[in-house]
C-alpha cells in the first residue's frame, strides 16, 4: 500500500511540475506584433506598388494575422535566413497585411482575389501596377517528411526560394531564347 502511495504521490509532482513548465513557458513569451491590425493595408499597398514600379520589383504580399503560428514561423524563418532576406529586399516591396476579428481588411483583400480561402500565411505576388500576377498556399511551401523528422515543422527554405525565384521581376521579364 505504501508502495503505490509513493508511486501516486511520484507521479503527481511529475504532473505538476509539468504545468508548472507550461505556465512558466506560457508567461515567458511575448505576444508577437508582426501584423498590424490598426494599419492601412490599401496605402501600404499602394506605396509598396509605386515603389517596386520605380524599382522594377515585384510586390510580395503575405496575408496572415499575429494569431497564426505558420505565419509568425514564416517570418522567423526569413528573419533568420539571411539568403531568404536577400532574395526578398532585393526583388519585392513586402507588405504584411492583417486578417484577425478585429481587421479581416475585407476590401483590399477582395481586389486581391480573396487569397485568404488557401488558409495562412499566404502570399499574393502583385506587379508594379499592382496586377496579381499569383496567389501562392503556403502549403506547398511545408517541409516534406523527411525534411520535417530532421529540422521539424516549418517551411521549406529550397521551395521558398524557388517560389519567389519564379516571381521576381526579372524572371518575368527575362529576354526569351
Amino acid at each position: 500500500m505504501k508502495l503505490k502511495a509513493l508511486l501516486l504521490l511520484a507521479l503527481m509532482s511529475v504532473a505538476a511540475a509539468g504545468q508548472a513548465q507550461d505556465k512558466k513557458e506560457g508567461e515567458k513569451k511575448e505576444a508577437v506584433h508582426i501584423y498590424n491590425p490598426n494599419a492601412n493595408a490599401q496605402a501600404d499597398l499602394n506605396a509598396a506598388i509605386s515603389k517596386a514600379k520605380k524599382e522594377k520589383k515585384n510586390v510580395l504580399v503575405q496575408v496572415g494575422g499575429n494569431w497564426c503560428i505558420w505565419c509568425i514561423r514564416f517570418h522567423e524563418l526569413v528573419d533568420k535566413t539571411p539568403e531568404l532576406k536577400k532574395l526578398i529586399g532585393d526583388n519585392f516591396e513586402w507588405v504584411l497585411v492583417n486578417w484577425s476579428p478585429e481587421n479581416k481588411n475585407t476590401a483590399v483583400l477582395s481586389k486581391l482575389g480573396n487569397p485568404g480561402r488557401f488558409g495562412f500565411p499566404v502570399f499574393v505576388v502583385l506587379d508594379g501596377e499592382g496586377k496579381v500576377l499569383h496567389i501562392q498556399d503556403s502549403g506547398y511551401l511545408e517541409r516534406d517528411t523527411e525534411e520535417s523528422k530532421a529540422e521539424g515543422k516549418g517551411h521549406s527554405i529550397k521551395k521558398v526560394q524557388g517560389f519567389l525565384n519564379n516571381w521576381t521581376y526579372k524572371a518575368l521579364h527575362a529576354p526569351t531564347i
